[in-house]
């Protein structure tokens, strides 16, 4: 009778350790996979940016990835991918213009950020793309570097120079448009002046922006890219493997940054 018991023991000790640690795994349909011949990175995707997410997982599941390229890579930056025109791409072709045929809206969550390993949404510039929003599949992975307290202040000096910069093209954009609709003119040696000025009176009203302290921590250890902040949308990281960025950004490139060498990529569920 004992032995049937410590048997039944032993087999339910068996039976609980092989069980998920529901802390550690948590949800398996979030983790995916991204294969390289550079070794494999899993990730997962936020639920903080829901519209990112859904779009990620539409694009896994059509297969839409495999075989594209990382095709554009900077050392002590990051890795970028998901251009259809890389597929079958003739080496030394510049990529980076390609897409599904939509954007996305940006998420910005400030919880989130540009720490080494996240993953975030490639996008058009300001001057054409205003709303920031995200482009369809391109997507890049942070590399970065690790920050001391000079480059941090840089960084801050940076950031607020483009606030101040993007409230001055507003008001600019804003006046522009009021002279249409009224089918009048503008003279810019007035409108630049009140543009300046009221720029400068609502930078002043805001404040100057200083990266918070939890960031800051971050970026003086693992790294990141922290002059990316609130301008793209960043919606996963990679949990597992974060050395193949390393070597990724590594590579040999061209002059357009395409890797000499093809760096391709197949994503899959887990």
């Amino acid at each position: 009778m004992k032995k049937i018991y410590l048997f039944i023991l032993v087999l339910s000790l068996i039976v609980f350790s092989c069980q998920p640690d529901k802390n550690t795994i948590a949800d398996k349909d979030q983790f995916y996979k991204i294969e390289t011949n550079y070794g494999d990175m899993i990730f997962k995707l936020y639920d903080a940016t829901p519209l990112h997410k859904e779009n990620f997982i539409k694009l896994i599941e059509q297969g839409y990835f495999n075989d594209l390229l990382f095709h554009r890579v900077i050392d002590g930056f990051m890795i970028q991918g998901g251009d259809p025109d890389s597929r079958n791409a003739e080496p030394g072709k510049m990529l980076g213009e390609g897409g599904p045929g939509y954007t996305i809206p940006a998420e910005f969550v400030d919880t989130i950020y540009h720490k080494k390993g996240v993953i975030a949404a490639a996008r058009e510039g300001d001057n054409v793309n205003p709303e920031m929003r995200s482009a369809g599949s391109q997507f890049y992975i942070v590399q970065g570097y690790v920050f001391s307290d000079e480059d941090i202040k840089k960084v801050e000096d940076r950031i607020n120079a483009s606030r101040l910069n993007n409230l001055v093209t507003k008001y600019i954009e804003d006046a522009k448009n009021k002279a249409f609709e009224t089918g009048g003119t503008i003279d810019y040696q007035i409108i630049l002046p009140e543009a300046r000025k009221k720029a400068e009176e609502k930078f002043k009203e805001e404040g100057y922006y200083k990266i918070p302290d939890f960031k800051r921590k971050v970026y003086q250890t693992l790294g990141g890219t922290p002059h990316l902040d609130n301008a793209y949308t960043v919606f996963g990281e990679v949990v597992e493997g974060i050395e193949v960025i390393d070597k990724i950004a590594a590579v040999k490139t061209d002059d357009n940054d395409r890797p000499i060498i093809d760096v391709k990529m197949k994503i899959k569920k887990l």
